[in-house]
């Protein structure tokens, strides 16, 4: 943790002053950078992460709240953005805040005079301050607008199905068919057009289109009708297409309405062209203004269809797949998600087969109209505005990899909680992916396309927060931010700071985010977390994340099976496990990359590697994979054969890709497998742990098949991830972090010779010195980390003698003692009293009768010590920010992890006095403020209510000789 290693004490106690003024300063550790030379020879990225240049600041994502905004409003938010030590902003129309008080104020609408004059606004204000600007596409999530008409809005195609039982006469209406297909997605829009475009019956189990009873003549009757059920069971099949079926989320006013048919590349174009066009005519060039344009994740309800559809599925497969297409789908409801996976009517194997690899069919066409109309005509239309394409690349209907290679900045997000209420900083399960990891699914795959094509810039919607607005601390903010770092993210744009006048009465105007509000009890710190962050990021996007292990995994499956899933948090995968491959590799010191069949293919084999741009992996890992090209298995065998090595876990592939011609190729993939089979030291077979604990699995794998890590991690842990960065010049940064709130961890590492061959560095990521690192002659050491800790060590060809040695303080020692009677003094940050209380024995709040406090608790204690010599302070467990004085001198401020201060200057001979001030959370509080709408929603949702969180200065607090 922060101000616990000795050399820096004095120069801390110096900057006290400074870091108690955190609301006003940019970065507090910035003003220590001046008295360092850096090393002989000014070493730049040392220097930058001193002093981080803006644009490795965290950004934030701006939400214009309903558009109600105007030009001193906006100006003071970037002044106190700027002062918080943001970097940038990501402007963001979004809807209303729905109960907040508009103070009367006036929608803009989006693309209007007034609405690009605000634009123009912001855009000085931030080149004045040295930040960053860049704008979101549209408003809300899908973009779209009322202006779309026709085809150019968004359109689904479905299935309803009905099981019934004959013989019977079942009366039924096309009304009662369209009611049943229609899905119930996040936001409908009030004016769609459903068309019933067949009608069959077809009995259960059905094995061939031969047994299809076509009863489409009755599409066309009025009211009620009746349909004759033979005797067994059936099924009724409704295919239906609805037009202009979704609506924007959260849309800003002027951008509302249908959402855009994604699939039409003419209206993609003449939509994006809209936009641009309406802000050059006013503003000129906005390569003058802004960084990139922005896109957020495709959430498009399961957008999938187009008018040429049909005709591009016969081009691009070579078969007509409109007999079939009702039976390749599933019920789906909110995002595209499917709600029903036993709807369809039961089937042969056979015939199920065969829908099956047309399923895959129609998925991989989607997502190659999909690429061709929006991707690459959205990345082209940035290149030709001479600004950046920023996008999170992901959703229903796009390739997971591929689609990110594209965007010169593709985007990844974390999350504070999901719907499942896991517990980051608290759990880390293996029978659920999403459980304690703050990254998504997808940002491995997002990293890698990012490092397949040579990217360094990855940034991250960091931490996205729909839930516990009121209750995310720095410190847990930190731990989120760190497990996306080490997926490979390397730049955050926080989630998310709503446009908020100051005159609006508490909480102001909400629409998301960790209440990232001068407000916050907490923002005066903010700068510590943003410091923090800048420092990682200014090194890993001066570096390469290194990898030498590729892992295939089963998405092609999963589309055969289950079709295309909801990034980044998908419903239902094929191998709930498959997330747990790459994490255990890296949590055991190696580093890989996800690549997908094309990259496979398109890949060189140099020296028994595969290689793919500036990457090059000697083992792949096939993850669950089933089936696959057969191109795809002859180049592994031409890399197997001259010495790479392919581990599949579970199984082999055995079946090819889609229905065309699949007979010749699943045997032209058999033929492989046994060619493959034939050298059993380049193709093994894994089998997968029974309980799925492939942190405990991988090790005994590595040990016995020598998979050398980067680093050996003698000890791993789930909590601990770790990766290695290579810089341009040779010298590398080996990052490690530890995710648990409340455990530390300890374990030896040992780095390779060829690292330790340079000189071994810590670099303080709080206080941005550096310090040399002894190691053993083994090139070892002891590896300690704090709860929600991390550390950075740098190995270069720098030689400042005159750094000093790493010696972090002893978390204990002798003569130690714990203090007890605390004097306590309560002050409440928004009804603005002051009480006082004493504790005998230090508790969490939460447990007592202060649990709905919000503000600052101020702790006294007055302590005798005869020897002030090498006394330390550890604080316990805090929950908050705790700032520390003793006999009035200001020791500084502790925001995450170990709270552990020296106290050798600051003591004297008798009595002493220490003063702990510990700032909380806000959300205990709120829930009990029952008058306050916007207080409750965020708090005691019907349904969801929050626990009480812990908060303050639980302890114990010891006193101990070093």
């Amino acid at each position: 943790m922060n101000l616990t290693n000795r050399p820096i004490r004095n120069m801390l106690l110096s900057l006290a002053g400074l870091f108690a003024a955190a609301a006003t300063l940019q970065a507090a550790p910035a003003a220590a950078a001046k008295s360092d030379t850096g090393g002989a020879n000014g070493n730049a990225y040392y220097q930058q992460f001193r002093n981080p240049d803006p644009k490795y600041r965290p950004f934030v994502r701006w939400w214009w709240n309903g558009d109600k905004v105007n030009a001193d409003e906006l100006r003071r938010e970037l002044y106190l953005l700027k002062d918080a030590g943001i970097g940038g902003v990501e402007i963001n129309p979004v809807e209303f805040p729905r109960g907040a008080d508009d103070l009367g104020a006036k929608p803009l609408s989006w693309l209007s005079k007034e609405w690009i004059d605000m634009l123009a606004v912001a855009f000085d204000q931030a080149e004045k301050l040295d930040m960053t600007c860049d704008l979101i596409v549209g408003s809300g999530w899908p973009f779209g607008g009322e202006f779309l008409k026709g085809d150019e809005r968004g359109q689904v195609m479905v299935v309803g199905v009905e099981k019934l039982e004959g013989p019977q006469e079942y009366t039924t209406s096309v009304f009662s068919l369209l009611k049943e297909a229609d899905p119930a997605i996040s936001k409908a829009y009030k004016g769609r057009v459903p068309h019933l475009l067949s009608l069959q019956l077809v009995p259960e189990p059905l094995g061939s289109l031969d047994q299809v009873i076509d009863l489409s003549d009755k599409i066309d009757e009025k009211g009620a009708f009746t349909i004759d059920i033979p005797k067994g069971k059936y099924a009724l099949y409704s295919l239906v297409r609805i037009d202009s079926f979704g609506a924007v989320i959260c849309g800003a006013p002027g951008a509302q309405g249908p959402t855009l048919n994604h699939l039409d590349q003419a209206a993609v174009e003449k939509y994006l062209n809209h936009m641009s066009d309406a802000i050059q005519d006013q503003l000129g060039p906005l390569r003058n203004y802004i960084r990139s344009l922005f896109t957020d994740s495709m959430e498009l309800e399961g957008a999938n269809w187009t008018g040429d559809f049909a005709a591009e599925f016969k081009k691009r497969r070579g078969y007509d797949i409109m007999p079939y297409l009702q039976y390749t789908m599933f019920k789906t409801g909110g995002m595209g998600n499917v709600t029903d996976y036993n709807y369809a009517a039961e089937m042969t194997p056979e015939f199920k087969e065969m829908i099956d690899r047309m399923r895959y069919d129609v998925e991989l066409t989607k997502a190659e109209m999909f690429r061709d109309r929006f991707t690459i005509p959205y990345t082209e239309w940035c290149k030709k505005l001479g600004v950046l394409s920023r996008a999170q690349a992901y959703g229903r209907g796009f390739f997971p990899l591929e689609s990110g290679m594209y965007y010169d900045i593709p985007e990844g997000e974390s999350w504070t909680t999901n719907w499942l209420q896991h517990r980051i900083g608290e759990e880390m399960r293996n029978d659920e992916y999403r459980a304690g990891r703050a990254y998504t699914m997808i940002n491995k795959y997002i990293t890698s396309a990012a490092h397949l094509t040579g990217k360094r810039l990855i940034s991250a919607e960091e931490m996205t927060n729909t839930y516990r607005v009121f209750n995310a601390t720095p410190e847990f903010l930190k731990i989120g931010c760190d497990q996306n770092a080490q997926v490979g993210v390397t730049h955050s744009v926080w989630h998310g700071f709503n446009y908020s006048p100051a005159e609006t009465e508490f909480p102001g105007w909400v629409r998301y985010g960790s209440f990232y509000n001068e407000k916050n009890n907490w923002w005066p710190y903010f700068n510590y977390l943003n410091t923090y962050r800048a420092r990682v990021s200014s090194q890993l996007q001066n570096a390469d994340m290194y990898a030498d292990i590729a892992i295939l995994m089963p998405v092609a499956d999963m589309w055969t099976t289950m079709g295309m899933q909801n990034e980044p948090f998908p419903s239902s995968i094929n191998r709930p496990y498959q997330t747990l491959v790459w994490e255990a590799l890296n949590k055991n010191g190696n580093g890989t990359d996800y690549v997908s069949e094309p990259i496979i293919r398109d890949a060189e084999i140099r020296s028994g590697q595969l290689c793919y741009g500036k990457r090059s992996y000697k083992d792949l890992f096939l993850v669950g994979v089933e089936r696959m090209e057969p191109a795809t298995l002859a180049k592994l065998y031409d890399f197997a054969r001259q010495g790479g090595r392919i581990f599949c876990i579970e199984t082999v592939p055995c079946k090819s890709l889609g229905w065309n011609n699949h007979e010749q190729r699943d045997a032209e993939v058999q033929e492989w497998v046994k060619k493959l089979e034939a050298m059993p030291d380049n193709f093994i077979h894994l089998e997968k742990p029974a309980d799925d604990n492939f942190m405990a699995w991988y090790p005994a794998i590595q040990k016995q098949y020598g998979l050398t890590p980067s680093v050996q991690i003698e000890s791993p842990d789930p909590f601990v991830m770790a990766n290695l960065f290579t810089r341009d010049d040779g010298s590398e940064i080996y990052f490690f972090t530890n995710a648990h709130l409340h455990n530390s961890h300890s374990t030896r590492l040992v780095f390779p010779k060829e690292a330790t061959r340079k000189n071994a560095w810590v670099w303080d990521l709080d206080n941005g010195e550096r310090y040399r690192l002894p190691l053993d002659k083994e090139g070892a050491f002891v590896l300690d980390l704090g709860p929600a800790d991390s550390r950075m060590i740098v190995f270069d060809h720098d030689n400042n003698k005159k750094a000093p040695v790493w010696s972090p303080l002893p978390t204990t020692g002798t003569d130690s003692r714990t203090l007890t009677n605390w004097g306590v003094e309560f002050h409440h940050s928004l009804q603005h009293w002051i009480k006082t209380a004493t504790m005998d024995t230090l508790r969490d709040l939460k447990d007592t009768e202060w649990k709905a406090f919000t503000g600052r608790v101020v702790y006294r204690n007055d302590v005798e010590v005869d020897d002030p010599q090498g006394m330390i302070l550890n604080l316990g467990k805090v929950y908050g920010i705790a700032e520390v004085k003793v006999n009035g001198r200001d020791l500084g401020v502790s925001w995450y992890g170990r709270r552990i201060y020296d106290l050798s200057d600051v003591l004297h001979k008798g009595w002493n006095r220490i003063e702990v001030t510990v700032t909380t959370t806000m959300g205990n509080y709120l829930q009990t403020w029952t008058d306050n709408k916007l207080a409750q929603q965020w708090t005691n949702r019907p349904g969801r209510p929050q626990p009480v969180q812990s908060m303050g200065m639980a302890g114990p607090v010891t006193l101990y000789r070093e």
